[in-house]
């Protein structure tokens, strides 16, 4: 089976002399979920029209792989709303009404899908609902491109990120990449807390040479603050890799997100 693409050659929009988008050259191959970033007027809703045939290119073209069929039954299920499926539309919460604007999305089982912010407006749980299942979406031979303002969500779901300005492309690559790049940290950051006092030696020695981490320092007697490059796979071995030192490690965070000190950095004004 042909992996699942999208591909913005040459991609122009004008409306009257403002250009809404600029010879927008963007590949995507691949079953995964890429988050489309930019600010307001970047360009991004513009290219999702384009893409689902609802506006027209001034110049350049959208090309999409083809479509296959599938059932009502099958798609519900998909979006985990079977058991609704005989309820009224009308009595339904805001998150379950997205998941089934998902689903009708996914009645011709498409290999690409496309998502324009899909958890605004809803609340926590419904937006939640929702990422998870665009999560899922890419586990069965799916591209899924999705804009979104919310940068934790594209963290959360995205294994790469695009990212537009004034109607260019600005950069596109795998999340630990770009973050690695042009965050100010050069990386990730995480913040780790202990059951019990931990030295600079104990930091030092035990922490700071794991690979992969760029940085730590004690923030107090029983926290340190991990900078680290890569992503959540990373992530995920560093966090184990320090479990299993047995030092007294009891849970963890990010303060801040490198998505958003890349974003900041890259995007310096908007209009």
């Amino acid at each position: 089976m042909n992996a699942p693409s999208i591909e913005a050659v040459n991609l122009s929009k004008r409306y009257g002399s403002f250009p809404a988008l600029s010879n927008l050259n963007l590949k995507i191959e691949g079953s995964k979920c890429v988050g489309f970033l930019g600010p307001n007027g970047a360009g991004k809703t513009t290219t999702l029209k384009i893409f689902t045939d609802m506006i027209r290119a001034s110049e350049g073209r959208a090309l999409i792989k083809g479509e296959r069929r599938k059932t009502i039954e099958d798609a519900v299920a998909e979006v985990k709303m079977d058991e609704w499926l005989d309820k009224k539309v009308g009595k339904f919460s805001k998150g379950m009404k997205q998941r089934i604007n998902i689903a009708a999305a996914l009645l011709s089982d498409p290999e690409v899908v496309l998502l324009d912010e899909p958890t605004t407006g809803l609340d926590p749980r419904g937006m939640s609902e929702v990422r998870d299942i665009v999560k899922s979406l890419k586990k069965r031979n799916r591209l899924i491109f999705m804009s979104s303002h919310l940068l934790n969500e594209v963290q959360d779901i995205c294994d790469e990120v695009a990212m537009i300005d004034h109607g260019k492309l600005l950069v596109y690559d795998t999340l630990s990449n770009v973050t690695t790049r042009f965050s100010s940290d050069g990386g990730n950051v995480v913040e780790i807390e202990f059951s019990r006092d931990i030295d600079d030696q104990a930091v030092n020695r035990n922490i700071g040479t794991l690979t992969n981490v760029n940085s730590a320092e004690r923030i107090d007697s029983r926290r340190v603050r991990i900078r680290f490059s890569g992503g959540a796979q990373i992530q995920e071995r560093l966090l184990s890799d320090i479990a299993t030192m047995k030092i007294g490690m009891i849970s963890f965070h990010s303060p801040t997100s490198a998505l958003e000190d890349t974003y900041l950095n890259l995007i310096k004004d908007t209009l």
